[in-house]
């Protein structure tokens, strides 16, 4: 599909598209950083027997953090495999058909 609009507009587009990756890559930055703090922290409380690692609370930030990182991939990468783009063609040309066969009633 050709995107339309003046070379300005192509830039504006391909920009925004930048800064969203950029972002993800920051939160997956973020997210690996932190979390090696926090396992490498739990595994030396572990080694020391003050607290067992192989726990819940141990993984539970990078558990539920992970899913929130994985849908920011989704939307950064524009995955959707529910709503995704073929999805999306098959409801508008189903629309546009619907239309002509309510246009058609009326004439």
């Amino acid at each position: 599909m050709e995107y339309k609009g003046t070379e300005n507009e192509k830039y504006e587009r391909a920009k925004k598209r930048v800064e969203e990756l950029k972002g993800f890559y920051i939160h997956l930055t973020v997210y690996v950083v932190i979390n090696s703090f926090i396992l490498l922290n739990m595994l030396v409380r572990s080694w020391n027997g003050t607290e067992p690692f192989w726990q819940f609370s141990t993984f539970f930030t990078p558990f539920f953090w992970g899913i929130g990182l994985a849908f920011h991939a989704f939307k950064a990468f524009d995955y959707n495999p529910v709503l995704g783009k073929k999805w999306e063609e098959r409801q508008i040309r189903k629309l546009i058909e619907k239309d002509k066969r309510d246009a058609s009633k009326y004439k």
